[in-house]
Parts: C-alpha cells; structure tokens; sequence
C-alpha cells in the first residue's frame, strides 16, 4: 500500500457556506486514484497509449464530516476487488485525523470500445493492483 495522497482544499472548491462541495470530494477520489495508478507505474499515460481506458462504472460516496478551505486532506486508497474485467477501489479521507469521507468506484477496461481480460493483457498491472488490496 502506497502512500496517502494529499488534496489541499482550494478556494474555490468551497461553497457559499464555506465548506468543500460535495461533488469535489469525486474530483479528490479521481486525483487520489490517478496517483495510485502512476505510483504502480501504470498511470493513464502508459495505458491510453496501449489503447486501453478504464471508465467508470459506479460511484459510492458517505460523507462523513465537513472540510473547508486550506485544510488538507489524506487519502488512503485500496483495492476492495479485482477481477479479470473489473476493480473495485476504496477511499478513506481523512483531515486532522478524523475520516471525513468514504467512497469507492468500479472501473472496468475497454481497448477499442471492447472489454477486456486485464490479467491476461498486462499481468503486471494486475500483479501490482493486487497489492493494493485492502
């Protein structure tokens, strides 16, 4: 398991009562995965320029408490499951050690419009995926 990823709260994330808006905390939960895939070595880059996307499927969220601007806040990232065609990932946020925030998304893989077998396309992404089980 890779090291949290860190969001400080900006400005304009807040609403008119000052705290961060709720559809932000889906824009953290992409940030946060995206460093995941890059710390494996397999960041979007890597894997657009192999033809292969993963979009999502579903989106879960429970916010827990508020957060506002400038705080910073710790996202803990893992694998919940992995199959051959889908991965379901887990977030824990965090803000002056109290969770404020818990979600997942499923995400399956496409190269060119099709699913496809991730372990049996690139066995060392799912190799690495593995690792972040929780």
């Amino acid at each position: 398991m890779a090291e949290p990823y860190i969001h400080k709260i900006k400005y304009y994330e807040c609403d008119r009562m000052g705290i961060t808006h709720h559809s932000n905390y889906v824009r953290i939960m992409e940030e946060a995965r995206l460093n995941m895939l890059d710390c494996i070595g397999y960041g979007f880059e890597k894997m657009e320029a192999e033809g292969v996307v993963s979009p999502v499927m579903e989106v879960h969220c429970s916010y827990k408490k508020t957060t506002t601007f400038q705080d910073e806040v710790s996202v803990q990232v893992s694998v919940e499951k992995l199959s051959a065609l889908k991965i379901k990932i887990n977030y824990v946020m965090t803000c002056r050690d109290e969770v404020v925030f818990t979600g997942s998304s499923v995400h399956c893989f496409l190269e060119n419009g099709r699913p496809i077998v991730i372990d049996a396309r690139f066995p060392g992404f799912f190799d690495a995926l593995a690792d972040y089980y929780a």
